[in-house]
């Protein structure tokens, strides 16, 4: 055993009991984003994009990336940005985008239908 672990060992167990002598979880990196934008990260998420500032009718990774460095200064890895989505409960499911400008009337009209025999 090294010296120094001893040192600590005994130091540890000086100040709190057989408890001191225990494993100690680590606290592991600190979060990136703070719970706050978090929160509004997820806001932006479920408003969706605005086409004609964001420039997409979605949202993929690598654009929330953008967007995250551009509104809060943190650059992240595009998959890291799927970690912090997956951790607010978003899926990869997505609706099919849909045109702003797309008329579902003229489209239910355009349907060919058969009739039924």
């Amino acid at each position: 055993m090294d010296r120094q672990t001893l040192r600590d060992w005994v130091h540890r167990y000086n100040a709190e009991g057989l408890e001191g002598l225990s494993d100690r979880r680590s606290a592991g990196p600190r979060p990136r984003l703070s719970p706050e934008q978090k929160a509004q990260l997820a806001q932006m998420v479920r408003e969706g994009p605005d086409p004609s500032v964001d420039g997409v009718v979605r949202w993929l990774r690598v654009d929330l990336q953008r967007k995250i460095e551009a509104r809060f200064g943190v650059a992240m890895h595009e998959r890291t940005v799927g970690k912090q989505l997956a951790a607010l409960g978003f899926r990869r499911l997505s609706v099919r985008p849909q045109h702003p400008k797309s008329d579902p009337e003229a489209q239910e009209a355009f349907k060919k239908t058969s009739p039924r025999p």
